[in-house]
C-alpha cells in the first residue's frame, strides 16, 4: 500500500506521529543540553619541568630532549612541541586526531608512565615532571573579582571561600582561581651582624626549614584505646618565625636579633590582573560535560548572589565572559529565526499556492524541526553553534519534500480526483526519487561528519542533525502532508487547468526558445561557469569568520627581558586611554601571561614577564573596527619600543598568527639568520604585512661569574657556594614554607633590599675556614654573555617561527598568495627545512581531512543517482549541473564583498544537495511523461512546467528564510552562498537541465520517430 494513501486511510497512526513530533519536540527543546561549541576534546597534555640555574639551551638538551625522545615512542602521539626558558621546560604533546575523547585517559596514563621512566635519567637538580592533562578544560563562566582596600591575605581567603562554595553547585566540574597576589615571608639578615657572629645564611635557612614542618609522632595503645600523639606545634606566625633560635659557632641567637622578618607581596609575580584598572583576581568555572551549561550558569549566578550576604562590603563581581548567556541568546535567536523562516514559508506559499497549501506545508515544516529536536535529545546531541547551524542549513531542503507532495496532491485534486487518489498519485511518482535525493543530500555532509579525526568530532552534530531532519522531512512529507491535505485541500473539476497562469505561459515560451537555441544556451552556460570559476580564485578566502561576541584582544610584547612591572605600567596607560572611551564597556588586563581558557577556541599565551594581554568588551560588534583602529594607532605611537597588536575574536580555532613560516634545523644561530632573511623577504613581497616577528624573540644579556678555581678551592669554596651567595644577594633563597591553613607561603632568605651594594661586594661562607670571605676573592669578575631565553622545538628539532599580522580588510589566503613564491624560493642550508603554518596550515589540514572522506561520499551519491534511474544519461545530466552551482555563489559573495569561509563551504554542500534533489525529481518527471507517449520536447516542456511552482517555491522560501541570518556574523557568508547559489541553481534546474536532457536524448527521439514513420 502507498504510504501517502495509508496515512489518510489510517489517520490514527499519522496523528500519533505528528503529536509525538510536536510534544516530543517541545520536551526535547527544554531537555536538550546547551553548549556554545560542540563538546570537543582538546587532545593536548602539557608537561612542566624545572631545572634551576640552567640556561634555555641546557634545558632544551638536558630536560626536553630526553623526555621528548621517550614520548615520541608512543604511537598515539601526533606532534610534540616545547618551549624552553632558563630553568623551565614546557612540553606540549598532541595526540593524533583519530583518537576520540574516550581513549584519552588510557593514553594519558601511558604518557605519565613514559615521562616517569624517562625522568630517572634526568640530571641532578631537575624537578619531577608534572603532566597536566586538564590543559584543554574550558572555564566558560569567567569573572573578575575586585576587593579594593583588602589585604593580600584577605583576598586569598575570599578566593578560597568563593571557590569552595561554587564547587558545591550542582553541575560544576572545576573552579580555577588566577591572578591572586604572590605573598612571601621575607627574612633579611643584617649582613654586618651575621658576619661578626659568623652565621652563614645556610644556618638561617636550615632553622626556618624545620620551623613549621609536619611530622608523624606516633601513637600509644593503652587499655585497648589508641591515642594519637601530635607533633610539637611549629611556628605558625610571622612573629614566631622571627623568634626562632639559631645556633652557630657555639652560640645561640634569636632570629629577630640579626634579621628583619616580615610578610609582603613578591616583587616579581607570575601574573597580574586588573579589571577596569583595579587590581583583581579571576574565577573561571567549568561545567560538567553532561550538564546543560545554561542551567549550570544560572545556578552559579544564584549561588553567587546568595554569597553576597557573607562577602564583605567592597568586594565586587564583574563578568568577563558568561557562556551560559551566550548560549541562551543563541537559542533564543534560533527560535526567532525559526519562527521567521516558518512564517516566510507560510507567507510565500499563501501568495503562490493559497492559504490551504501554506498551512499544510508550514505545519509539516514545523513538525519536522521540532521532531528533529526530539531525536537530538534522544541521541544526546547538544544544542550548540554547529547543530543549530545544521538545522538552518537543512531548512532549505526540509521544505522541498513537503512542497513536492503538497503541490502534486493539490493539482490532482483540482483535476477532480479525491484526496486519497490524489495522495496516491502524487506520492507514488515522487516518493522513491525524493528518498534517493534526500539520501544524496545527507551524503553530501557525510564526509565531514564521519571523518575519523578532529574535524569529524567537531562537526559530527552537523551530519547527525542534517541526517535526522532530512529523513524526518521525507517521512512527514509522505504521512503528515497527505493527511493535512486531505483536511484542507478542496476537490475541483476535471476541466480545471492548473498551469494556465501568466508565469507558466512565460516559462513555457522561454523554455521552448531555450530548447530551440540549445546550441547557444550550452556554450553560454560554459562561458559563465568558466568566468565564475576564475572569479572564485579572486574571491577572498577566510577559514573562520569573526565572532559576533563584542570582544576583542590586545597583545602587547616588550623586548625579551623586560620586567613585569614595566609591562604593567605600559598597560595602565592603555587602560587610562580606554577608560575615556564611551564605546568601551569593560577592560580586563593580564600581565605576564594570557587569561584562563574561557572559550574552546581561545588559546592563552605562555608565561612571559614582557607580555601583556587585554580583553576589551564593547557595546556591540559594530563599535569594534573603529575602536580597534584608534587603539592600535595610540598603542603604536605611545609605545614604539613594544609590539602592540589587536585581534578580533573568531569562531573556530584561532588566536595564532594568520601568517606563519617555520624553519627547523640544528643551529640556533643559523635559524635566527633564516628568520631575519625571511622577515626581509616578507617585507619586500607584500605591503599587507606588519608586526613581523620570530617566536624566539630577542636574545638577552647574562652575567657569567668567572670562577677563580685555585683561590676558591684553597678557601674551600666551590661553585655551588658562589651560586648560593649570588642567589641570596638577588632573588633570595627559598628556605621553607609558612602554612596558613591550606595555603603554603614561601619563606625567602635574602639580602636586605635597602642595600645597593654591587655583586662584587657580597660575601660567601667558607666551610673550610668556618668564616666568610668577600666574593671578589674567589672570582675574577664577571663576563657578559648573550643567550637565547626562548628556545622552541617541534618534534625534537629546534624550530623558529616567523609570524606576521595582516590588515583587517585583507584575508590570510590573499596575503599568502602574494608571499608564497618569494619565501619558497629561499635557499636553505643542508639539513634545514621550511614549512608554512598559520591559517594556511589550519585550512589545509581541514581541507585535507575533508578531501580524504569526500571521494567515498561522492561515489555513494553517484551510485544512488544511477540506481534511481537504472541508467547513466540521467545521472550525468544532473551531475553536470553541480559545478555550475558555483556561479551563483561567486556572484553573491563577490557582490557583497564577503569572504568564502568554512561556513560558506557548508552552504555550498547544502546547495549541491538541493540542486541534485530538484534535478532528480525533474528528470524523473520528464521520464514519466515520455513513458506516457509524449514526444521528447513536449515531455520536457510538460514536465518542467509541472515542476515550475515546486522548484520556484522551494527556492524563494529558502532564499527568504536565509534573510534573518544576514545579520549573524557566523552564518552570513553561508546565507549569501545559499541565497546567491540557489537563485542561479533554480535557473539551472529549469533551463539547463531540460536543455541537457534534450541534447542527450534527441538522437534516441529521432530514431523513435523514424521507426514510427516506417
Amino acid at each position: 500500500m502507498n504510504i501517502a494513501r495509508a496515512s489518510i486511510e489510517k489517520p490514527l497512526y499519522t496523528w500519533l506521529i505528528m503529536l509525538i513530533c510536536l510534544f516530543g519536540g517541545i520536551w526535547g527543546f527544554y531537555s536538550l543540553g546547551r553548549l556554545e561549541d560542540p563538546a570537543f576534546t582538546i587532545k593536548v597534555a602539557a608537561i612542566q619541568t624545572t631545572y634551576a640555574g640552567a640556561s634555555a639551551e641546557q634545558v632544551a638538551m638536558e630536560v626536553s630532549e630526553p623526555l621528548e625522545s621517550a614520548i615520541q615512542k608512543m604511537g598515539e602521539v601526533d606532534k610534540i612541541t616545547s618551549v624552553n626558558y632558563p630553568g623551565l621546560s614546557i612540553i606540549e604533546v598532541e595526540i593524533k586526531p583519530t583518537y576520540d575523547g574516550t581513549e584519552l585517559p588510557e593514553i594519558w596514563t601511558k604518557l605519565r608512565a613514559k615521562v616517569r621512566d624517562a625522568s630517572r635519567g634526568l640530571p641532578s637538580g631537575v624537578s619531577q615532571p608534572y603532566v597536566n592533562d586538564a590543559f584543554g578544560d574550558v572555564f566558560g563562566i569567567f569573572y573578575a573579582i575586585t576587593a579594593e582596600g583588602f589585604s593580600d591575605a584577605e583576598r586569598h581567603e575570599l578566593a578560597t571561600y568563593m571557590r569552595r562554595e561554587i564547587l558545591a553547585v550542582e553541575g560544576v566540574a572545576d573552579v580555577l582561581v588566577s591572578g591572586l597576589p604572590d605573598e612571601a615571608i621575607f627574612v633579611e639578615p643584617d649582613l654586618t651582624l651575621t658576619a661578626h657572629q659568623n652565621i652563614p645564611p645556610q644556618s638561617i635557612s636550615s632553622a626556618i626549614a624545620n620551623a613549621n614542618s609536619v611530622s608523624d609522632s606516633g601513637s600509644l595503645n593503652a587499655d585497648g584505646t589508641k591515642t594519637i600523639i601530635r607533633p610539637p606545634e611549629g611556628s605558625d606566625s610571622v612573629d614566631a618565625i622571627a623568634g626562632l633560635s639559631i645556633g652557630a659557632g657555639g652560640t645561640v641567637v634569636n632570629l629577630y636579633d640579626i634579621a628583619s622578618v616580615y610578610r609582603a607581596r613578591q616583587s616579581d609575580p607570575s601574573l597580574m590582573v586588573r579589571h577596569n584598572g583595579v587590581d583583581a583576581f579571576t574565577i573561571g568555572i567549568a561545567g560538567l560535560a553532561t550538564e546543560n551549561i545554561v542551567e549550570v550558569g544560572h545556578r552559579v549566578d544564584a549561588r553567587i548572589e546568595t554569597l553576597t550576604e557573607d562577602i564583605p562590603l567592597g568586594v565586587e563581581k564583574h563578568s568577563i565572559y558568561q557562556q551560559h548567556h551566550v548560549v541562551e541568546t543563541a537559542s533564543d535567536d534560533f527560535l526567532v529565526n525559526l519562527a521567521m523562516s516558518v512564517g516566510i514559508v507560510v507567507l510565500v506559499l499563501a501568495l503562490f499556492m493559497g492559504w490551504r497549501a501554506a498551512v499544510v506545508v508550514g505545519t509539516t515544516l514545523l513538525l519536522t524541526v521540532v521532531g528533529t529536536l526530539l531525536f537530538m535529545s534522544l541521541f544526546s546531541i547538544e544544542m550548540e553553534r554547529i547543530s543549530l547551524g545544521a538545522l538552518i542549513i537543512a531548512m532549505g531542503m526540509l521544505v522541498d519534500n513537503a512542497i513536492v507532495v503538497a503541490e502534486g496532491m493539490q493539482i490532482s485534486m483540482l483535476h477532480g480526483r479525491n484526496s486519497r487518489a490524489a495522495a496516491d498519485d502524487a506520492a507514488s511518482k515522487t516518493q522513491i526519487p525524493l528518498l534517493g535525493a534526500t539520501v544524496i543530500g545527507i551524503m553530501a555532509f557525510a564526509g565531514i561528519g564521519l571523518s575519523p579525526d578532529a574535524t569529524g568530532e567537531f562537526l559530527f552534530s552537523l551530519f547527525a542533525v542534517i541526517s535526522i531532519s532530512l529523513m524526518l522531512s521525507w517521512v512527514l512529507a509522505l504521512t503528515a502532508t497527505p493527511l493535512l491535505g486531505h483536511y484542507f485541500f478542496v476537490q475541483g473539476h476535471e476541466e480545471t487547468e492548473a498551469y494556465s497562469g501568466l508565469l507558466f505561459r512565460m516559462y513555457r515560451w522561454g523554455l521552448k526558445l531555450a530548447l530551440k537555441l540549445w546550441w547557444l544556451v550550452i556554450p553560454g552556460l560554459i562561458v559563465v561557469t568558466v568566468a565564475c570559476f576564475a572569479g572564485f580564485g579572486l574571491m577572498k578566502q577566510q577559514f573562520f569568520p569573526n565572532s559576533n561576541t563584542p570582544l576583542f584582544f590586545v597583545h602587547y610584547k616588550l623586548p625579551q627581558g623586560t620586567s613585569i612591572d614595566t609591562t604593567s605600567e605600559h598597560l595602565k596607560q592603555v587602560e587610562d586611554w580606554l577608560s575615556q572611551r564611551d564605546d568601551v564597556v569593560s577592560t580586563t588586563t593580564f600581565v605576564g601571561q594570557g587569561a584562563t581558557r574561557f572559550m574552546l577556541t581561545y588559546s592563552a599565551e605562555k608565561p612571559n614577564p614582557s607580555y601583556g594581554h587585554m580583553i576589551i568588551r564593547t557595546e556591540s560588534i559594530d563599535k569594534i573596527p573603529a575602536l580597534q583602529e584608534d587603539l592600535e594607532r595610540f598603542g603604536k605611537n605611545t609605545f614604539p619600543e613594544g609590539e602592540f597588536r589587536t585581534k578580533r575574536l573568531v569562531f573556530g580555532p584561532g588566536g595564532g598568527d594568520p601568517i606563519q613560516v617555520r624553519f627547523s634545523g640544528a643551529d640556533p644561530a643559523v635559524l635566527r639568520q633564516l628568520g631575519d632573511e625571511a622577515i626581509t623577504i616578507l617585507t619586500n613581497a607584500s605591503d599587507d604585512l606588519y608586526d613581523l616577528r620570530t617566536n624566539w624573540r630577542e636574545q638577552e644579556f647574562a652575567l657569567q661569574p668567572v670562577y677563580a678555581t685555585n683561590r676558591a678551592q684553597t678557601a674551600g669554596i666551590d661553585r655551588e657556594d658562589v651560586a648560593a651567595a649570588l642567589l641570596f644577594a638577588t632573588d633570595g633563597v627559598a628556605a621553607g614554607v609558612f602554612r596558613e591553613r591550606e595555603r603554603l607561603i614561601p619563606i625567602i632568605v635574602r639580602k636586605p633590599r635597602d642595600k645597593d651594594d654591587n655583586l662584587m661586594d657580597q660575601v660567601v661562607y667558607s666551610s673550610g675556614s668556618n668564616g666568610v670571605l668577600p666574593i671578589e676573592q674567589v672570582l675574577d669578575g664577571f663576563d657578559y654573555d648573550i643567550q637565547d631565553t626562548l628556545v622552541h622545538r617541534r618534534n625534537r628539532v629546534l624550530t623558529l617561527t616567523v609570524g606576521a599580522d595582516i590588515p583587517v580588510d585583507q584575508t590570510a589566503a590573499t596575503v599568502h598568495t602574494q608571499i608564497r613564491a618569494a619565501v619558497e624560493a629561499m635557499e636553505l642550508p643542508l639539513g634545514y627545512t621550511m614549512e608554512w603554518g598559520g591559517e594556511f596550515e589550519s585550512s589545509s589540514d581541514a581541507q585535507a581531512s575533508l578531501a580524504g572522506q569526500l571521494p567515498l561520499s561522492l561515489l555513494i551519491m553517484v551510485l544512488i543517482s544511477v540506481l534511481l534511474f537504472n541508467a547513466l544519461r540521467q545521472p550525468i545530466i544532473i551531475w553536470l549541473l553541480v559545478p555550475m552551482s558555483v556561479n551563483g555563489v561567486v556572484i553573491g559573495l563577490v557582490g557583497t564583498g564577503l569572504p568564502f569561509t568554512f561556513t560558506a563551504l557548508l552552504g555550498l554542500l547544502s546547495l549541491s544537495g538541493m540542486l541534485i534533489k530538484n534535478g532528480i525529481v525533474l528528470v524523473e518527471e520528464i521520464d514519466l511523461q515520455r513513458e506516457e507517449g509524449l514526444a521528447l520536447n513536449d515531455a520536457i516542456v510538460t514536465a518542467c512546467v509541472s515542476r515550475l511552482r515546486p522548484v520556484l517555491l522551494a527556492a524563494v522560501t529558502t532564499i527568504l528564510g536565509m534573510a534573518p541570518l544576514l545579520s549573524d556574523a557566523f552564518f552570513v557568508s553561508m546565507a549569501v552562498t545559499i541565497m546567491g547559489g540557489l537563485a542561479f541553481a533554480t535557473v539551472l534546474t529549469l533551463i539547463a537541465a531540460p536543455v541537457f536532457y534534450m541534447v542527450f536524448f534527441r538522437r534516441e527521439e529521432a530514431r523513435r520517430l523514424a521507426a514510427l514513420a516506417i
